[in-house]
């Protein structure tokens, strides 16, 4: 004779033997059915979202790659000529990868300007944006170890320049970079070490830091456009006025909007992969070659922000350690972002017109200083680079002063909304 709960299960089927032994049914309703999400969400929110399918797309490639990858000096460019030109839709998952990568980092950089935008990293939400940050050095991280891994010449003298950097800070640098490479250059040892850090130990911290996300985001509930804390307002049965079940609502939208990022995304995959050397520079279609140096040597275009601002600031005494402390410090500073931040309002929707002058600087600072960073230091980018890093640093620490001053708008005590 089954106890009663075996005799309940029977009866409800597979599902209900299931719900029996693991609580499904609970983390549905909490986190999808009954997850209340704020109604005036806009296009803004999709982006969080879709890097969540290009996480489980990257993951998924990237399994089916190294199926048929060698991670061996000696075999891995030829290892990815197989995969492109004998192995079955072998192109395909290649190319799926190697522009997933960029599309990650595409809407990561969407993702964390509309937290910019509405204030989405200010108080209770400081742990969200915190695992969020983590989020972003794990995927910084992951692409550069994923860099390499082709075996190219822009891949190998990449790797070398940016570990090469840590051997700038004093007394720890040189053994730094040597327990880096694991061998006195860029080897067979380095190529087996980033190969497991890229396939295995970083993804799974990736996987771990999104669901931490996701829970401290669920915890402490979504912000809106408007700033406003939905459950300030609830109806007698304690749900949010202004709040909607993220399913089926957001889950219909969400869709819709990820086919149309599927649209966008394979109609590069399909007609330009490289993205004219964007994506896939000229010199990673070129076997690893010591003795062959590429003309220009730069990151992939998602580094380049970074790369310009090292490269701004000038050698001192034959060390480049000042420029690679303020490209750390430049990533080290979006950390404190919520501590920073003194505006009494939460969106921009209410901030002042310094704020938003600041954003927007802030917005075309960046982006100049990518081009500068993927550009030779000649001619006028080595100047623009300095500008903008200057630029860089002030909108951060200036924020607690003018975000401070600025004048506000009258924030509504409920959000505000317009059917469509």
């Amino acid at each position: 004779m089954g106890t009663e709960s075996d005799v309940k299960a029977q009866g409800a089927g597979l599902w209900g033997w299931i719900t029996e032994r693991f609580p499904i049914d609970e983390m549905l309703r909490e986190h999808v059915t009954e997850y209340w999400t704020p109604k005036n969400f806009n296009f803004w929110y999709i982006f969080g979202v879709i890097s969540g399918f290009v996480l489980v797309l990257q993951l998924a490639t990237g399994m089916f790659l190294t199926m048929s990858y060698k991670p061996s000096a000696a075999e891995a460019f030829g290892s990815v000529e197989y995969i492109m030109r004998d192995v079955e839709w072998g192109w395909l998952i290649r190319y799926l990868h190697s522009t997933g990568a960029s599309a990650f980092f595409i809407v990561v950089y969407l993702h964390m300007f509309r937290a910019l935008l509405y204030g989405s990293y200010r108080a209770p939400r400081e742990l969200v944006w915190i695992f969020g940050m983590v989020i972003y050095l794990a995927l910084m991280a992951e692409a550069f170890m994923g860099y390499l891994l082709p075996w190219g010449n822009m891949s190998y003298w990449g790797a070398q320049v940016i570990v090469s950097l840590f051997g700038t800070f004093p007394i720890i640098g040189n053994a730094l970079v040597e327990w880096i490479r694991g061998d006195y250059y860029i080897s067979d040892i380095t190529l087996n070490r980033f190969f497991a850090l890229h396939v295995a130990v970083i993804p799974i911290v990736l996987v771990f830091l999104a669901l931490a996300h996701i829970l401290a985001l669920h915890k402490v509930g979504s912000l809106n456009p408007d700033g406003v804390e939905i459950w300030d307002e609830t109806n007698e049965r304690g749900i949010p006025k202004d709040g909607i079940a993220f399913h089926p609502y957001f889950t219909v939208k969400d869709l819709f909007y990820i086919s149309c990022f599927m649209l966008l995304f394979c109609g590069i995959v399909f007609f330009a992969p490289t993205l004219n050397g964007l994506f896939l520079e000229p010199p990673n279609f070129e076997p690893a070659n010591a003795m062959n140096t590429p003309p220009h040597i730069s990151p992939v275009w998602y580094f380049t922000p970074f790369y310009a601002m090292l490269r701004a600031v000038p050698s001192f005494a034959g060390t480049q350690v000042w420029g690679v402390l303020v490209m750390f410090a430049a990533i080290a500073l979006l950390f404190f972002l919520p501590w920073i931040d003194r505006s009494p309002v939460k969106s921009i929707r209410y901030k002042g017109p310094i704020t938003k002058v600041a954003l927007g600087v802030f917005v075309v600072t960046f982006v100049v200083l990518g081009v500068c960073g993927m550009k030779p230091a000649v001619g006028i980018y080595p100047l623009l680079a300095k500008i903008f890093t200057v630029l860089y640093f002030v909108f951060f620490l200036l924020m607690p002063w003018y975000s401070r001053i600025d004048s506000v708008k009258p924030v509504p005590k409920r959000v505000t909304y317009h059917a469509h």
